[in-house]
């Protein structure tokens, strides 16, 4: 039980600070005009976080801490999808209720922004595999199972209420007003982080 409760106050301290993945899950439960139409970016988020987390248990930390040339490579891809997300999210403004539909995010786009962000961003490989894939070698056999089945169920369940309560502030009235300022305050966020990327990979000099 120890070992449960460490993984969920160390997978609650991780994930609560603002950061693009939380920013992006949050916006789509803002924009998609029903609730199970945000589901895919919760699911995605969550997959991603989860396969991180069963990677960092496993070891992989290790594996890339030996070979600098794959932090970078991944890092390098990281920094090119950001951007690109940056972009269409500055230029995803809803001016009016009658362009909504043609604005939001496919499921497509959903999965794939969701993947760049949570796969390639360098805070939430860190935390993950840094930090938890560190913690958990304090436990084996059952004590690391539920150390990592916590860690996984704080993901899924703050994701889901990220999507939540973005739709729920997205349906109070003149929301859609002030929606164009917050995509642009998320755009500047995703180029900073990309900026950030390329700057911790040596990819600016």
């Amino acid at each position: 039980m120890q070992a449960f409760v460490h993984g969920i106050v160390l997978a609650i301290g991780l994930i609560l600070p603002l950061g693009v993945q939380n920013i992006f899950v949050f916006t789509q439960g803002v924009t998609q005009p029903t609730f199970l139409r945000a589901l895919p970016v919760v699911v995605t988020a969550a997959m991603c976080d989860t396969i991180l987390i069963l990677l960092a248990v496993q070891g992989v930390s290790l594996f890339i801490a030996s070979f600098a040339w794959v932090k970078v490579f991944f890092l390098g891809i990281g920094v090119i999808f950001l951007s690109y997300m940056g972009w269409l999210t500055w230029n995803n403004t809803l001016v009016n209720s009658c362009d909504k539909e043609e604005k939001i995010f496919t499921v497509k786009q959903q999965i794939l922004f969701a993947v760049t962000v949570s796969l390639f961003n360098p805070h939430a490989v860190l935390d993950t595999i840094g930090v938890i894939g560190t913690s958990s070698i304090n436990y084996s056999g059952n004590e690391k199972v539920l150390f990592t089945m916590a860690c996984i169920l704080i993901s899924w369940c703050w994701f889901l209420l990220l999507a939540v309560l973005g739709w729920r502030v997205g349906r109070q009235n003149g929301f859609t007003q002030i929606f164009g300022v917050i995509n642009k305050i998320s755009a500047v966020f995703m180029w900073l982080s990309a900026i950030y990327m390329a700057y911790s990979s040596k990819l600016l000099v």
